[in-house]
């Protein structure tokens, strides 16, 4: 019996290490697709993680009530000092990164 315990918790530890550990593995690959793709659409950026984080606030935005594809475009023209055209790429790509199940809400509005 106490050998099962001690397997059961040993077997649980490290399940509990792997989900730990493969978060931040995620977390970069995401990260690196997104500035992959913003460097392949022509949207530069000098900071790699500040920009990481701008595109990762899209997914969030975009859930507040009243917020539109639109809104979060300006809001990233204005805090982020983007051209309104990038700011535009910018939040596809990372509605594409980060939270792709958002495309067909957005789109509605635009056929």
């Amino acid at each position: 019996m106490r050998t099962a315990l001690r397997f059961l918790a040993l077997v649980v530890g490290l399940a509990a290490a792997a989900a730990t550990w493969a978060t931040p593995i995620r977390a970069d690959m995401l990260g690196n697709a997104f500035l992959s793709a913003l460097t392949n659409a022509g949207v530069p950026y000098t900071q790699p993680a500040s920009t990481t984080a701008a595109g990762q606030s899209v997914c969030p935005l975009l859930f507040q009530p009243g917020e539109s594809f639109d809104s979060v475009v300006s809001e990233m023209v204005a805090s982020k000092g983007m051209s309104h055209t990038a700011a535009g790429v910018f939040t596809i790509l990372a509605i594409g990164t980060y939270c792709p199940a958002l495309f067909a809400p957005l789109w509605i509005d635009r056929l």
